[in-house]
């Protein structure tokens, strides 16, 4: 299995602590070391970074992580394949197009005879069942709406589609517009929500701890999803098996 990380912010946010310690899991204390990727959105834009070598010893994945970019939305992901090569284009998170907004899509888990759902918009890049369950939902997507839709209307819309791809296996998922973060749990995802009065975190797979106070303002908060807790001394909430979850700046819709 692979593991996420998420991020959904009210303000532009460092998430190179969260990071640092899914990047350790990428081979050091954790087996995924199979690629690694990274999308940070900044307004409009998405910066992706990937790399198919294990995040722990990434050359990449130091850069990312003495890099202060910040952002209000992010995911990154660690692989540990089963379905697909080890290659960049089998590397997650996947970005594509759609209704001039870059969306993007993490997940682990397997989907069984997923690549049996018809495409006609989107097409996969790799040759994962992953990328092809993303490819799925976006073409959903735009047959059903001709444009953006407001965003409680497409709320509804991905938990559906969210639970049609639950039906076929394990998909805990990460899905994004820059707008809201959707997240899916089949069997495993926790998040933590970070607001005032804020304390101090320590990792749980590296030796670093952060003094949250110093770093923040009275108003800020910032969510962050993972698939297992990243931090020894926070309480991270338990996401139930078969639920979906939509995070908006910093907060749980």
């Amino acid at each position: 299995m692979c593991e996420l990380l998420g991020m959904s912010a009210n303000v532009p946010t460092d998430i190179r602590f969260s990071f640092t310690a899914l990047a350790k899991r990428g081979g050091a204390t954790g087996p995924h070391a199979d690629g690694w990727g990274i999308s940070f959105y900044e307004q409009k834009g998405c910066r992706n970074f990937h790399d198919p070598n294990p995040s722990a010893t990434s050359e990449l994945a130091a850069l990312v992580r003495n890099y202060p970019i910040k952002s209000k939305t992010v995911i990154a992901h660690v692989r540990k394949a089963n379905r697909g090569r080890v290659a960049l284009e089998n590397t997650h998170p996947f970005t594509r197009e759609l209704w001039g907004r870059a969306w993007t899509f993490a997940h682990n888990g397997q989907l069984k005879g997923v690549k049996a759902l018809p495409l006609s918009f989107f097409r996969p890049i790799g040759t994962t069942d992953s990328e092809h369950a993303f490819c799925w939902i976006l073409d959903q997507l735009v047959r059903k709406y001709m444009d953006y839709p407001p965003a409680r209307v497409l709320d509804k819309e991905v938990k559906r589609l969210f639970g049609e791809l639950r039906k076929m296996g394990v998909f805990n998922a990460l899905l994004t517009d820059g707008r809201s973060l959707y997240a899916s749990c089949s069997k495993k995802l926790t998040y933590i929500q970070r607001r005032a009065p804020f304390g101090r975190a320590t990792l749980i797979d590296a030796e670093m701890q952060v003094d949250f106070a110093q770093e923040t303002t009275p108003d800020d908060k910032v969510i962050i999803i993972a698939t297992q807790p990243l931090t020894h001394d926070e309480v991270w909430t338990v996401v139930a098996p078969g639920a979906s979850l939509i995070f908006r700046a910093g907060e749980v819709v």
